[in-house]
């Protein structure tokens, strides 16, 4: 039996036929390209599981210290400074004697006794001072602080008091008080320079806690360790 079929029939079934293999050849392709990629990983010794998620691998895999996948994953630092080195390391670089604070107390007119006062408070024989009244201060209350230094016995036994005679015009609002601060900085360095720390108090200050017990607090730190105190809080000039 003979079927006369026109050509465009015949075409169109040729073009069903070909796309039933559509699919099934995309999804070969796909599982084809997933298993070579696979087994490239498995082959390789240096990057054997870099493109599976971390979340697939064993624990047990990256916590081995043998294990070459624990370097691959390791956390990489930008700067080895981030890693912050133990404190028993920072400890020993303290020096084995014991700490020594050099001390600037100054004040203004009407503060000659409360200077003495935060002098004798502050005072330890290990600790070297400076101690400054401004030019406002009148020449008579200089003269008093400038006698009680040199009269006490103890000052003058152990010699770490010094007291800066030339006055210096400190208005505190400017640069007078940062040169006043450098002055005696320098009588100190000058001196011997055997101090660690420098701490810039005045009449008004005082003291919390012994000095024996802050520099049995400081004897634990680097020497090179400072504390500044700054602000960026200007606005008060505004109004003097």
């Amino acid at each position: 039996m003979k079927v006369a079929v026109s050509p465009l029939h015949v075409r169109s079934a040729v073009i069903m036929v070909d796309r039933k293999w559509i699919a099934p050849l995309a999804v070969g392709a796909t599982v084809s390209l997933v298993l070579l990629l696979f087994l490239t990983t498995l082959s390789s010794p240096d990057a054997p599981l870099a493109l599976l998620p971390l979340s697939l691998l064993p624990s047990a895999l990256l916590s081995h210290p043998s294990s070459p996948f624990a370097a691959l994953y390791a956390p990489v630092f930008v700067e080895s400074k981030l890693r912050s080195a133990p404190p028993s390391v920072r400890l020993s670089t303290a020096s084995p004697r014991p700490p020594r604070l050099a001390y600037l107390i100054s004040g203004t007119v009407g503060d000659g006794n409360m200077l003495k006062r935060v002098l004798l408070a502050l005072y330890h024989p290990a600790n070297r001072y400076v101690v400054h009244l401004d030019l406002e201060a009148p020449v008579e209350e200089r003269e008093d602080l400038r006698d009680y230094i040199a009269r006490h016995s103890l000052f003058t036994a152990v010699g770490n008091v010094r007291m800066i005679t030339k006055a210096n015009l400190v208005t505190y609002r400017g640069p007078t008080m940062v040169a006043n601060t450098l002055h005696a900085a320098a009588i100190l360095l000058r001196e011997g320079g055997d101090w660690d720390w420098f701490i810039n108090l005045s009449a008004s200050d005082y003291p919390l806690v012994t000095q024996d017990d802050l520099l049995h607090t400081f004897s634990n730190l680097p020497r090179d360790l400072n504390f500044i105190d700054h602000t960026s809080d200007i606005g008060w000039k505004e109004y003097v």
